[in-house]
């Protein structure tokens, strides 16, 4: 039986609703980075980071990997929600893209707290704004950005309170919907400018003023 505590404080649950969450509840986890879910599988339930992180992506029609949102902790993954309530298969894969702790809810039993408790109610209706925000975002990116400010914004958002995001090259690229070798090129780019440095598997913003005025403007 999983340990509810990590759940329970994402959720304002009554007795009643924590005394089903606990005999219900399971908890996997991930490694980085194993997979979680295929397209085209079937979803037993809800699932609720509580520690790490998880990527939604698909593949372009040119092969590359293109990031379409995180799942980070007390977040839970609106397709997979849709594909519980709707009979759906899951349209795109999942991968943890951090050592993750995931709270598992069947199906039946979100349905049902879903239907009594307020809490699991504004969970769902978060994830949904939170996934249109972010899918939002994204689509304003792709549209009226080019690579070099998607990358320098990746950086920006993505890096930890050191400036440093762990992920290398081709993770880059997987999030971007391009290849490595054209994030090589940009990173090298960034490197000679004196805007990041690189280290295996880690980048390092070096200064984050210029590669904001990077995404807000682009190149001169």
């Amino acid at each position: 039986m999983a340990d509810t505590t990590a759940v329970e404080s994402y959720l304002d649950l009554s007795p009643a609703g924590k005394q089903l969450l606990k005999n219900g509840l399971a908890s996997k986890r991930f490694a980085r980075p194993t997979p979680v879910i295929h397209k085209g599988q079937r979803v037993s339930g809800a699932y609720l980071v509580t520690r790490g992180q998880l990527r939604v992506f698909t593949f372009t029609p040119q092969g590359t990997e293109a990031t379409l949102y995180f799942i980070r902790p007390g977040e839970t993954c609106v397709l997979a929600l849709n594909c519980l309530f709707n009979d759906l298969l899951y349209p795109a894969w999942v991968e943890a893209s951090a050592d993750t702790d995931v709270a598992l809810i069947p199906g039946p039993l979100y349905r049902s707290l879903f239907e009594r408790e307020a809490g699991v109610q504004d969970m769902t209706v978060k994830a949904l704004s939170t996934l249109v925000f972010r899918l939002m975002g994204e689509l304003e990116q792709i549209h009226s950005c080019n690579l070099d400010q998607r990358l320098a914004n990746f950086l920006l958002s993505n890096a930890d309170a050191a400036g440093t995001l762990h992920m290398t090259q081709q993770e880059l690229a997987g999030h971007l919907g391009t290849t490595r070798e054209v994030v090589a090129r940009l990173m090298q780019g960034f490197v000679a400018h004196g805007l990041v440095a690189t280290g295996r598997g880690a980048v390092n913003v070096k200064d984050s003023e210029r590669l904001a005025e990077l995404v807000r403007h682009g190149k001169d």
